[in-house]
């Protein structure tokens, strides 16, 4: 492992580095690694201002940093989701401008910043993260920094190409059908989507997927995931009671293993052979294998899809009716997703949404007999810029595309369950090699566990050091 945030930290809190200085390091990685078009917006006086006020509150107390786990280290926001004062989200469109007034944070940005972290700059999302690629037609256009053929994924690639690269050490980033655990996957990250209910979604800010979307980040080590879910997550303002999380299970746990694949699961044999070895890991450790067919979530994996494009489709519809938003504007994809939203009838969505509830159950019911499920995350590598195209306006084929890469993410997100994808090995190309757990719901720190012990194994390295890292 070249370093994450932690370590970083660890530097700044220890002397060895001021905020300063680390952010100006990220502001030369930044710079550097522009061809990668991982960040969209980059405020270098909010940088350098971020920075001198938190060195300036180590000088004053020192204590402020020691109550603080990432003390002074720069991070980046997503442009997609809950707002970061400073930073204008425009959602990849050119529907908003970036002029437009300042919100301020969402309850989860002052977390972030009360954790120590210090944003400076927002990343690459495709248009309202409509796709598992970051490419928006506004641009810059994302590539994974292990293999710049490829996309880096999406919705949150911009953040895993930034924290891949160490432009940053851990960036936060969104998931509402697999957006922080598909681009985690590109680039050998570790992504946790968080159960439903343990993460801030306001006040300001509104959740206008139906409750499938969670906000944390991509980080270079479960560790750093882990320390920031411990910072951020509980005590949610609102009308909505806070799902506790779980303290890890201890001893024998059972793991089911997706071991049989069929035509909707088309994984490469390197990718399976990481689902195996996996297992065999943990079972090396003690925990107990129990094979899971596919005709075990096959029903769940296609209504989860079913429902996410509903949602996605309905959210984008009632936007063009907004007043002041010109939909034309869009993309062309973006546009099919509108107008099928707008077609869409209430019976059809009501459908739609009771199946949703059903895949709830489903999984409850698997997650009775088994404590973790291990799976795929994604059923190939990363493919190259440009397989996720705007430029069209058939929006079932865009889905199928999404599907087909992931099949298996937007289960966690209708569910609600948390789920977690790490790299476990690289394959012969050189590219991470996923691997994805679901666990019940508020089991999150089981997941992180679980991941820890599979990441200790280091089969996986992080090509490039963070920026600013002492060596």
């Amino acid at each position: 492992m070249k370093g994450d945030a932690t370590t970083l930290a660890e530097a700044i809190r220890s002397g060895r580095l001021t905020a300063g200085e680390a952010m100006a390091a990220s502001l030369a990685a930044a710079a550097s690694h522009a061809d990668l078009g991982a960040l969209c917006h980059i405020d270098v006086e909010l940088a350098e201002r971020e920075a001198s006020a938190a060195d300036a509150e180590h000088r004053a107390a020192p204590d402020w940093f020691a109550a603080r786990p990432f003390c002074g280290v720069p991070t980046l926001a997503k442009d997609l989701g809950g707002p970061f004062a400073g930073l204008p989200v425009i959602a990849g469109s050119r529907l908003f401008s970036r002029d437009r007034p300042d919100a301020p944070d969402s309850d989860l940005a002052r977390r972030f910043r009360a954790a120590g972290l210090l944003p400076f700059g927002l990343t690459t999302a495709p248009e309202f993260g409509l796709a598992l690629a970051s490419e928006p037609a506004i641009g810059p256009l994302a590539r994974n920094p292990i293999d710049p053929a490829r996309t880096p994924g999406g919705s949150s690639g911009g953040a895993a190409a930034a924290v891949a690269a160490g432009i940053v050490a851990i960036a936060h980033a969104t998931d509402a059908g697999g957006s922080i655990r598909v681009p985690a996957a590109c680039c050998g990250l570790v992504g946790l989507k968080p159960s439903r209910g343990v993460m801030p979604a306001g006040p300001a800010f509104g959740n206008h997927l139906g409750g499938i979307a969670s906000e944390l980040c991509v980080s270079r080590s479960v560790r750093d995931s882990a320390t920031l879910l411990a910072a951020v997550s509980g005590k949610t303002r609102g009308p909505f009671a806070d799902v506790a999380l779980a303290e890890p299970r201890t001893g024998v746990l059972k793991v089911g293993i997706l071991c049989e694949t069929g035509p909707e699961l088309p994984t490469t044999p390197e990718r399976s052979a990481a689902i195996e070895a996996a297992g065999q890991f943990l079972e090396a450790r003690g925990h107990s294998l129990v094979p899971v067919a596919w005709s075990d979530v096959e029903a769940m994996a296609k209504a989860s899809a079913a429902l996410f494009y509903d949602l996605v489709c309905t959210n984008l519809a009632t936007l063009s009716e907004t007043p002041g938003i010109d939909i034309a504007l869009a993309e062309p994809v973006t546009q099919a997703f509108a107008a099928r939203g707008g077609a869409l009838s209430a019976a059809d969505l009501w459908r739609s949404q009771t199946a949703g509830v059903l895949v709830s159950r489903n999984l409850w019911r698997l997650l009775d007999r088994v404590d973790v499920l291990l799976t795929p995350m994604l059923a190939s590598p990363p493919p190259p810029i440009g397989a996720f195209s705007f430029d069209h306006a058939d929006a079932d084929l865009h889905l199928r595309r999404m599907v087909s890469l992931a099949p298996l993410a937007t289960l966690a997100n209708i569910s609600g369950f948390p789920a977690l994808t790490l790299p476990f090995g690289a394959d012969s190309e050189g590219l991470p090699l996923p691997v994805q757990m679901f666990a019940p719901l508020g089991a999150d720190l089981q997941l992180l566990a679980l991941a820890a012990s599979l990441e200790a194994d280091g089969r996986w390295q992080h090509r490039f050091p963070v920026a600013g890292l002492p060596s």
